[in-house]
Parts: C-alpha cells; structure tokens; sequence
C-alpha cells in the first residue's frame, strides 16, 4: 500500500498506481473525503517516477453509485460544492475538480469499471485514457433525475467521446444503460470478463508505455485532449514545434535514435519530476484546478 486513506485503497503493482474506491457497503457513494482522498493520491503517483500509470477501480459490487445522498433533501445545496480560491462568488463542483485533475494528470489514466457506475460515478471517468467494462458495468447520467445538471465538466467531455446528439439523449432521459450499449456508443473502449478487468489495465499499461518515454507520454497526454479542442490547428503547430525543439536535445530523443540503430529496447532517463521543458505546461490552469 502506498498511503493509507479513509474511504479509497492506494497500490503499487509492476510500476503502475491502483487506486480503489473504498466504501463497498455504501456502493463507493462519492463524499467529500473520498474527493479529498483521491486528489491527494492522484497527486501522490504523479509525483512518483517509479509509477508509469494510474488505474481506477473500485473496490465491492459498484464502481460508483454517485454522490452520497444520506444528508436527503439537503444533499445538492453545498454537501458536494467546494469554496474557489479565485472565484469568491460561487462554489466549485466537486466532481469537477475531480475530473479536472484527473485530466491535468501527467501519467495516463486507466478506468477500470467494475459495476455500476452513476453520476459522479460514470463522470469521473471520462477524463480517463482508456475505460474499460465488464458485463457488470453499469453507466447513467442521472442529474435530470435528481433536478440538477450533469457534473464533472461532462457536458466538454461527454459530447467529444460520444457525440452531442447521444450526449443528450443520456443526460435528457437520466436513463442507465448496459456496458454492451456504453460499446457502442464508445463511452467504453474496451468489454473484458469481470476476472480479466484489472489484468487487461495492466496489459495496456504495459502496451502503452513499456517502450515509450515517460516524458514523452505525459506530454503527449496534454497536447492530445487540450489541441484536439483548437478552433485550428495553428496553435497545435506552435505547441508541437516548441516541445519538438525541446525534446529533441533532451537524452530521452538520443536513446530513441541509438536503440532504434542498434536494435535494442530503449532505456530512457529523463524523469517527469525533473525533466519537463520550460514550455510544458502551456496551459496556465494546469495543476491549480482544484485549489
């Protein structure tokens, strides 16, 4: 184990974080101790070189059966808002700054869907690399239903996995579907057997980044899901051309050429702790979302 928390479960296997939402009699009800729980961790293995990735489970039956609704009619009217340092005059979504910090993360994110996934459950995975399923799996976007709006910055998520029209449809009619239909509609990348879930996170884990710079990947990651939402691609040629110049003076870009010359596997030094170009991150927001 590599912190212990309250209400989620921390450990290491082959290099990779896993992170288990830990309140199996509560179906992993999200609260704010766990969002206090897994900002810290999600920080806890960005820090750490040794791990490349970071997958998220939960632990029981459910993935994430939503918010916590035990303070009844109360719960929306701050239960799971948190105070913004620098917007004074509302306060902030819970899952939202889970989901921004997830996606601010510098290792990939792996979502490893166990059963049924609701609310914050299903929105909190959406900023996630991969999600996978099992028979098990379960996904609604449930806010309608509750008299509320969707969480978790899924309405810019969402409609760029699924489409707008589809997008609707889910958060329209509130209604929980079927880790077949989250297939096809591609909200789920992949259907595995309930006993292959985490040993297929593992293996793309392993596909992904055993050959690859971590440097490299972690950058990639942000250039992928922030340029992809250019209006053009004039300021993706801006960003690509500064961390190319950058990158290609670093050791990790010597190793690459000389293993691929030499015909070995590359080992590559440079470390995301200490060895991000100046120019990375270019998006000032980066880090400070849930401060």
């Amino acid at each position: 184990m590599l912190k212990e928390y309250k209400t989620i479960i921390l450990e290491e296997s082959n290099s990779v974080g896993i992170l288990k939402l830990n309140r199996p009699k509560k179906l992993n009800a999200f609260n704010m101790q766990m969002l206090k729980d897994m900002l810290d961790a999600i920080d806890l293995v960005n820090k750490n070189d040794n791990l490349k990735s970071l997958i998220i489970s939960g632990n029981g039956k459910a993935f994430c059966a939503g918010a916590d609704l035990s303070l009844g009619e109360n719960t929306f009217d701050n239960g799971f808002d948190t105070k913004s340092s620098h917007e004074a005059d509302f306060r902030r979504d819970a899952g939202g700054i889970l989901a921004l910090k997830i996606y601010n993360s510098l290792k990939p994110v792996i979502a490893a869907s166990n059963g049924a996934a609701v609310g914050v459950g299903a929105t909190m995975q959406l900023p996630a690399d991969i999600r996978i399923a099992t028979s098990n799996s379960r996904y609604g976007f449930v806010f309608a239903k509750r008299g509320i709006v969707p969480d978790g910055c899924a309405s810019w998520f969402l409609p760029k996995i699924i489409g707008i029209p589809r997008a609707l449809e889910l958060c329209y009619s509130g209604r929980v579907i079927n880790s077949d239909e989250a297939l096809k509609l591609g909200l789920v990348d992949y259907l595995v057997e309930e006993d292959q879930l985490l040993d297929t996170a593992f293996e793309l884990s392993d596909l992904y980044l055993n050959s690859s710079s971590p440097v490299s990947v972690a950058m990639t990651r942000h250039m992928i899901w922030s340029l992809s939402a250019e209006d053009s691609p004039e300021n993706a040629h801006i960003i690509e051309s500064k961390l190319i110049n950058s990158r290609g003076a670093s050791k990790d870009a010597k190793e690459g050429v000389m293993s691929f010359l030499e015909k070995r596997d590359a080992k590559f030094s440079n470390k995301i702790s200490s060895d991000l170009p100046d120019d990375f991150p270019w998006r000032k927001s980066i880090f400070k979302a849930d401060k």
